[in-house]
């Protein structure tokens, strides 16, 4: 145990940052590939069965967004905090601080479970369903809600592992649950005759055997932390410090979540055409940025890993480098999907109506993804670094404090040519603050001379 986390250490603090970002980004870009093509087929399939189920995995989808939400708090709250800790060569507090973080979403998750059983009925309104989405929401909301302890967790234990630096056994997880899914919707929806309630078994099978790899992955002694609830520390300052340092994981999610919620309510006054289509295009849209995202996602690692050994000037030469990256990587992918939207919309859902509502949505959104990257990788620095309260005000105005109030106030405008436009415009704001933060940030990390 001992040379292998000599071994770790080494590879996280000498490893060129270039070559270990790359290393470490290609797991999380599966993952997150993975994972956004899982939805998009869920979409594709479920649309078969009519726009209006179309529709409610569209509004379902907000409620998953608050449950990754919850996951993400917990997982990157104590994957921070643990790298750190592994920075530093205190592997037993880092031990204690996943323990107490998987434990904690473990309890919340059957928490949320209950309580979503006993309020399904007032929770797909809430959610954004209309009259003819809410029969196919409820259906489909009720796996996921049985799901939940599991996702929950998951996505802690894949954060834990990415900010140990072994992303690739988190990516064994997610990868293997992810093509189960995608296997299992058109067996149990089709072959079955189980409609939609078909598309969410499928979906809570295979999160359930996701957790249990991942769960695998720590039980087996594969990583240099442990899971134990011996080791759990249920006092305030260690719970505490866990949400405060995740706490901008949460407000993003949960501002997208609320998003998506407005975003329904707001198309559903053009019918389930309109919200049928905003939910296509998120997919896509979600799909581009996975590809930044994982980037950003394999440079967590070493940014918290190498500010907690005091390698400071690694934490300035992997931002320059992420940045770069995820820039290229977005400006081939957006300019290929904006020369196809039309026929990619049609793939979800060959309905005239929903094909021109979502083109034109999506091409605005291909032409201000470039903005995005800043204020992601940014953010992402700041809570792997522990800036808390910086880092919420990043989460907050990316995926929310602008996009809402536009959302509101353009659809009031405009009509659904401003829902079209709304999340584009944000995107192009929130470069300022992000700008602003990021030359915060580096003017006070001290200067030293370590080769990067």
């Amino acid at each position: 145990m001992a040379n292998n986390r000599e071994a770790q250490y080494k590879k996280m603090t000498e490893t060129p940052v270039q070559k270990l970002i790359i290393t470490l980004s290609i797991p999380t870009i599966i993952s997150m590939l993975i994972t956004s093509i899982y939805n998009m087929a869920d979409t594709a399939f479920v649309g078969q069965l009519g726009t209006s189920a179309s529709g409610a995995v569209g509004v379902v989808f907000g409620f998953m967004a608050i449950i990754q939400a919850v996951g993400f708090m917990f997982g990157q709250g104590a994957g921070s905090i643990l790298s750190r800790k592994l920075g530093q060569k205190d592997y037993e507090a880092a031990s204690r601080v996943g323990s107490t973080g998987f434990f904690c979403a473990l309890l919340l998750g059957i928490l949320i479970l209950i309580l979503g059983m006993i309020f399904i009925h007032p929770l797909v309104f809430f959610l954004g369903s209309t009259e003819t989405i809410a029969p196919y929401a409820r259906t489909y909301i009720l796996f996921i809600l049985a799901a939940c302890p599991a996702m929950i967790c998951s996505f802690v234990m894949n954060n834990m592992l990415r900010y140990e630096g072994k992303a690739s056994l988190g990516m064994i997880g997610l990868l293997t649950g992810s093509l189960l899914n995608i296997a299992g919707d058109p067996i149990l929806m089709f072959g079955l005759h189980l409609g939609i309630a078909g598309a969410g078994l499928s979906t809570a099978i295979s999160q359930y055997i996701s957790f249990l790899i991942l769960l695998y992955m720590f039980l087996s002694g594969r990583t240099q932390t442990r899971l134990s609830i011996r080791m759990a520390d249920p006092s305030l300052s260690m719970i505490g410090d866990i949400c405060g340092t995740g706490f901008p994981s949460l407000i993003r999610q949960s501002l997208a979540s609320v998003a998506t919620m407005i975003l329904n309510k707001e198309a559903g006054i053009y019918g389930d055409a309109a919200v049928a289509a905003m939910s296509i295009v998120s997919r896509i849209n979600m799909f581009i940025f996975s590809f930044a995202l994982g980037i950003g996602q394999g440079y967590q690692p070493i940014c918290a890993f190498n500010f907690g050994a005091g390698k400071n000037s690694r934490v300035r030469s992997a931002y320059r480098y992420t940045i770069l990256f995820s820039e290229i990587i977005i400006a081939v992918i957006s300019c290929l999907v904006l020369l196809k939207s039309g026929d990619l919309i049609r793939i979800f859902r060959d309905d005239p109506e929903v094909i021109s509502i979502g083109t034109r949505a999506l091409r605005l959104q291909c032409c201000t993804l470039l903005f995005v990257p800043f204020g992601t990788v940014t953010e992402m620095t700041l809570q792997s670094t522990g800036h808390r309260f910086q880092a919420s005000i990043m989460s907050s105005l990316r995926s929310g404090l602008l996009f809402i109030p536009l959302l509101v106030l353009l659809a009031a405008i405009r009509g659904l040519s401003g829902i079209q436009e709304a999340q584009p415009l944000s995107y192009v704001l929130t470069l300022i603050p992000s700008l602003y933060m990021m030359v915060w940030f580096f003017r006070r990390l001290p200067q030293n001379a370590e080769p990067a």
